[in-house]
């Protein structure tokens, strides 16, 4: 990552933070968000599912082909208000980055479930919080909502251009899914990642080992607790499979805490560092 991104990346997201205060009643997605106007019925889950789409800016003058990133919590992501606590920035800051770098990319937010958030988003049971929804929930993504954004827009469907992220729970079933369908995904950003939930994860990951060039990005907060020392050990059960160092990175940031706000600076960095050539 060099100084004039991260300089800039920290500088954008200290302005976009601060401008939220004068726009927190009315919507801060930019013109190129969509929102679909279907809900897509969740075969399997008996329930349906709002989804938003970021697309560049200059889309629709080009005849370009776009890597494509899958995102949980579609609320949060480009919207204050309809987020739960602040939204990530996501197409602010992919707006900079294609001026700056001419990087551009197309996002899938899938909205969460609301009260079906922690079943969804939960690969193995959890006798405290109940059924695990997990595999529905990313046959979902995978088998109805890829395929869709594939046909109906410019993607690059292969798994090298193809990501997913998301935090605390969303960084568990991002974790899952990479290990999961290898196939599909061949980049993950994992923020704060809830590891605790299910100590199953790292037998999972030990017995799963993916394919040498997916990138996987690891982040959590130094006010995080017990999730810094879970991430810490995931980084290094990841290195057990034999996964090369270059394509692992985690990041603790020293003042990072378990919310938007850290999420959302450390959104482009991460993207960034993903997507490197």
């Amino acid at each position: 990552m060099t100084k004039h991104l991260l300089t800039f990346l920290m500088a954008f997201s200290f302005t976009a933070c601060n401008s939220q205060k004068d726009t927190i009643n009315s919507s801060t997605a930019l013109p190129n968000v969509i929102v679909v106007d279907q809900p897509f019925e969740m075969l399997g889950l008996n329930r349906q599912r709002q989804i938003r789409i970021y697309l560049p800016k200059n889309y629709n003058k080009s005849k370009q082909n776009y890597p494509v990133l899958y995102m949980h919590d579609g609320q949060n992501l480009f919207d204050n208000t309809t987020s739960y606590a602040g939204e990530w920035g996501v197409d602010e800051t992919l707006d900079q980055l294609s001026i700056l770098f001419k990087f551009d990319l197309i996002v899938v937010g899938i909205d969460n479930g609301k009260e079906k958030r922690m079943n969804e988003m939960s690969p193995w049971e959890n006798k405290e919080f109940g059924k695990a929804e997990g595999e529905q929930y990313m046959d979902f993504i995978v088998k109805q909502i890829k395929p869709y954004i594939d046909s109906a827009y410019r993607t690059l469907p292969s798994r090298e251009n193809t990501a997913i992220m998301g935090s605390s729970m969303g960084g568990l079933i991002t974790h899952f899914a990479i290990y999961k369908y290898p196939d599909v995904f061949g980049k993950a950003g994992i923020f704060s990642s809830s590891y605790w939930f299910s100590k199953e994860v790292y037998d999972f990951t030990l017995q799963s080992p993916i394919p040498k060039d997916a990138r996987l990005y690891l982040m959590v907060g130094d006010n995080e607790g017990d999730m810094v020392d879970d991430s810490e050990k995931m980084y290094r059960t990841i290195l057990a499979t034999g996964h090369p160092k270059q394509n692992l990175t985690l990041l603790i940031d020293p003042e990072g805490e378990h919310g938007e706000t850290t999420w959302r600076r450390q959104f482009g960095p991460a993207i960034m560092w993903l997507f490197r050539e």
